[in-house]
């Protein structure tokens, strides 16, 4: 969150996020029949313009698409697409030249209660893109939180779709201006029992209104999250994941150098061998026209002693050597 809350802060969050959003449907914005999410992936990219600098939040699914889940506050469709199509030059880029493969891109995009109609298809002739709109000034949002307001307080646990809606209640329409209904629903969060659900909603809260929640106020959400249990344990376990990727890193570094030095071992050994073959059958070149010439003058046992051939292939050169003498006229 750009000025909110750190780089390492944000790491955290979005753990957290990846964990609620890998545990439930994305029924809750209507979206039926998309596959389940598999993973949060990174949100930036090499690059994309200055003023553009990341994505809001990019999934992978179970059939290994990309999902690249937007949210807006505004009727700027043709601006909004052209970055949504930037983004997916820049994520098709990305994966292409890692995998040497195009993955399907999905584009979702939640609008906030300031959007009534929304247009969903960008078309530049042979250049198209679609993406799937979820306006969420059709959810009532003040009834969704007083609901779920009474089942916090009577320490009812929440549905993950009850989990979800909670999220988004500060983009749907309600009687309160936003950033006041972003700061009734993090206290609502922070009610709940369940910390590891608290830090869920909190992470979803601070992802979905990044572009619009008030920088002082996320300054504080900060300084809170530092405080909770759940975020030191997954501090913790994030660095964990860190070390051991280090040490992955250079364990694969050191198998990579030792790989290095064994095959230029076996070269040196395969050019010794070589060389020494080369020297052999230079001296059995040797040998046998050595042995040629004693042939007429020593016995074969005699000429195998002097020459280091054995007898039979003494024996055979002698027999050549008579094939290939002419005939007596």
């Amino acid at each position: 969150m750009p000025g909110g809350i750190s780089h390492h802060a944000k790491d955290i969050l979005f753990k957290s996020l990846s964990a609620l959003y890998q545990n439930q449907a994305l029924d809750v914005y209507g979206l039926h029949g998309l596959p389940r999410i598999k993973a949060l992936l990174p949100n930036e990219f090499p690059s994309v313009r200055a003023d553009e600098r990341r994505a809001d939040t990019v999934f992978l699914l179970e059939d290994d698409s990309i999902l690249l889940l937007e949210y807006e506050s505004n009727e700027r469709f043709l601006d909004n697409h052209l970055k949504y199509l930037d983004y997916a030059c820049r994520i098709l880029h990305t994966y292409y030249q890692q995998e040497k493969r195009i993955r399907p891109i999905r584009i979702v995009v939640i609008y906030t209660s300031d959007v009534t109609t929304a247009r969903e298809q960008l078309d530049a002739g042979d250049v198209f893109l679609s993406s799937k709109a979820v306006l969420l000034g059709e959810f009532n949002g003040d009834a969704i939180f007083h609901a779920i307001e009474e089942k916090v307080h009577n320490g009812e646990p929440l549905t993950p779709e009850e989990t979800m809606k909670l999220i988004l209640v500060p983009l749907m329409h309600t009687r309160f201006d936003r950033q006041t209904m972003i700061e009734k629903t993090i206290e609502l969060a922070k009610a709940i029992g369940d910390e590891p659900k608290q830090l869920h909603i909190i992470a979803g809260v601070l992802t979905a209104t990044d572009k619009f929640i008030d920088r002082s106020y996320a300054e504080k959400v900060k300084e809170w999250i530092k405080m909770n249990k759940v975020f030191r344990l997954l501090v913790e376990e994030l660095e964990q994941e860190r070390e051991e990727m280090l040490k992955k890193v250079m364990q694969e570094k050191e198998q990579a150098v030792q790989r290095a030095i064994q095959e230029k071992e076996q070269a040196v050994q395969r050019v010794m061998q070589e060389k020494e073959q080369a020297i052999k059958q230079t001296e059995k070149r040797k040998a046998i026209e050595i042995a040629k010439n004693l042939l007429d003058v020593l016995p074969i046992h005699e000429i195998a002693k002097r020459t280091g051939l054995t007898v039979a292939e003494v024996a055979d050169l002698a027999k050549e050597m008579d094939n290939d003498q002419p005939p007596i006229q």
